[in-house]
């Protein structure tokens, strides 16, 4: 394996499955039991407030209980001890933060955190948010979670952008490559020069963009690569 200098690292739903946190796609998933239009876009809160924060009260109840799992922990070593690396997840969990990621974009949000749709400050939150729910700032009843729903801007991409135009190597891990923008950062790490590997249980919809594909469990398969990797450091 080469040594590289500069890594981005894109974390999916998969790496947090082990977890216990259930992914959103395919068998089982998320989007089996909720509508994306009811419970991720702007309408659907607009619609029925009361149905949202149910849906996101029924995950921070799960995201209490669940751990960071070996895969977390591994990519939490690879920025410890190579440095140079920047981990964008789609996960609005805080599961990396716990295993001890520091340089870390959530581009879609964070579950234990409240926006208030009304003066837009965003505080900590790990308890129920419901209708009701006062705003700290300004006292108004306006909460809604901290994330980014369809339709709307995903946080930091001017940094993301940059990193990935700066990066010699892009790790996927446990992402369907569905969504975008995050399934087009494999095209703009490429474009950049840099290797392009997919960690994944199965192949993702945009599995032939990459130009290393590695597939079983996160917490087998990204340990095992992050151990590949630092062995390569001068």
């Amino acid at each position: 394996m080469e040594r590289y200098h500069n890594i981005v690292v894109l974390t999916g739903a998969g790496l947090s499955a082990e977890s216990g946190l259930g992914t959103f796609r395919g068998p089982g998933g998320l989007w089996e039991n909720f509508r994306i239009e009811d419970v991720a876009t702007p309408e659907g809160f607009a619609r029925d407030p009361v149905l949202v924060h149910g849906f996101y009260n029924l995950r921070r109840s799960w995201h209490k209980k669940a751990r960071p799992n070996a895969a977390h922990l591994a990519l939490a070593r690879l920025e410890r001890e190579h440095g140079n690396v920047l981990t964008v997840t789609q996960n609005i969990d805080a599961l990396h933060e716990a295993a001890g990621t520091k340089n870390l974009i959530p581009m879609h949000g964070e579950l234990e955190r409240a926006l208030c749709a009304a003066c837009g400050v965003s505080a900590p939150w790990t308890e129920d948010l419901s209708i009701e729910t006062l705003c700290q700032a300004c006292g108004a009843a306006a909460m809604r979670p901290d994330v980014v729903w369809f339709g709307e801007m995903p946080r930091e991409m001017e940094r993301i952008d940059e990193a990935l135009g700066a990066c010699d190597l892009f790790i996927s891990i446990g992402t369907s490559g569905t969504v975008y923008p995050a399934a087009g950062f494999v095209m703009e790490a490429r474009a950049a020069g840099a290797h392009a590997v997919e960690l994944n249980l199965e192949p993702s919809d945009g599995a032939d963009l990459f130009l290393e594909r590695i597939e079983g469990p996160a917490t087998e398969i990204v340990p095992a690569y992050v151990e590949r990797l630092l062995c390569t450091r001068p």
